[in-house]
């Protein structure tokens, strides 16, 4: 069994780093953040760090560490939530004595000396608490702060359990962590408030969506329009699901412009668009994916790729 040779591992390594996909969300930081609360808890001696690039907008949820490369001798790395090697935070981690990936996306680059992949998981932080289940009576223990973050995690990847991928499981797992000691108000502030600027923004794109007759909608947000708001790219990131509850749209795509490259954020309520964005330098899951493209150009093919998957699915 694929979480026992995991445990196993974290048994043998003194010293494991925990890393993540870059431009984290919840369920990537609550995944990698959680795992780290667990094995704290259950195994106080262990060495364990959590690292990547902190995303100002969920600083509230959970800070990275600061590790010298030294860290890395004869270290366990445990990578969460991450499909593709060139999407994993931090090139780190290949100085570790061994790899392990835990994740829920589609299998994209099977890396790692153990992998456990589970795509009929709403969530990475799902498949930790799963984890922890698994092998509790072999000495894992959960807290309060563990608690937190996995349920964040699974919140934030099921938009509030809203999306398809919520099931039973999901529901039984978020049941049982709200009964730890955490506050589920404060966290859903942190996680769905949206400062001033963003709001503004979001009025601006339901202003002047447009919706194709095959029920696809396009938003370009070019620097001119970040900077006018006064909204980096990271922050475009909160915007995505805007258009989710407009009538007859099936899937929606987001172009925002960066220095060197236009950063593409994909949503379906049908169609799969991750095969799509595998074409792009991309991926993701069925209805929820991302990629890069250099041009605006490349945007109008992502568009017309898009139309066709929408045609074919009606």
């Amino acid at each position: 069994m694929t979480t026992k040779k995991i445990f196993e591992n974290i048994i043998n390594y003194d010293t494991i780093v925990i890393h993540r996909h870059v431009r984290p969300d919840p369920d990537a930081l609550g995944s990698q953040a959680g795992l780290k609360a667990i094995i704290n808890q259950s195994f106080p001696t262990k060495n364990v760090y959590i690292v990547g690039e902190d995303d100002p907008s969920l600083t509230f949820f959970v800070e990275m560490d600061q590790i010298d490369d030294n860290i890395y001798k004869n270290a366990l790395v445990i990578i969460c939530d991450t499909a593709n090697m060139e999407r994993i935070d931090d090139g780190r981690y290949e100085l570790a004595d061994k790899i392990i990936k835990i994740d829920h996306h589609p299998n994209v680059d099977a890396y790692g000396d153990v992998a456990w992949v589970d795509t009929t998981a709403s969530s990475t932080s799902e498949m930790i608490y799963e984890f922890f289940l698994n092998h509790q009576k072999k000495g894992l223990k959960m807290t309060d702060e563990a608690a937190r973050l996995l349920y964040g995690g699974i919140v934030g990847d099921t938009g509030r359990f809203l999306f398809p991928s919520t099931t039973k499981k999901t529901l039984q797992y978020a049941a049982d962590l709200v009964t730890y000691n955490f506050d589920r108000s404060k966290l859903y502030d942190g996680i769905y408030s949206v400062k001033a600027n963003i709001a503004r923004l979001r009025g601006y794109i339901l202003q002047t969506f447009t919706l194709s007759p095959n029920g696809v909608s396009s938003v370009k947000l070019t620097r001119d329009i970040l900077e006018q708001y006064h909204v980096s790219s990271t922050e475009s990131g909160q915007l995505v699901g805007v258009l989710g509850d407009i009538e007859g749209i099936k899937a929606w795509v987001f172009f925002i412009e960066e220095e060197d490259l236009i950063r593409v954020r994909l949503r379906s309520k049908g169609p799969i668009i991750n095969e799509i964005a595998a074409r792009y330098n991309g991926g993701g899951h069925p209805l929820a994916a991302g990629a890069s493209i250099y041009s605006w150009d490349d945007a109008e093919k992502v568009v017309c790729e898009i139309e066709e998957a929408c045609q074919k699915s009606t």
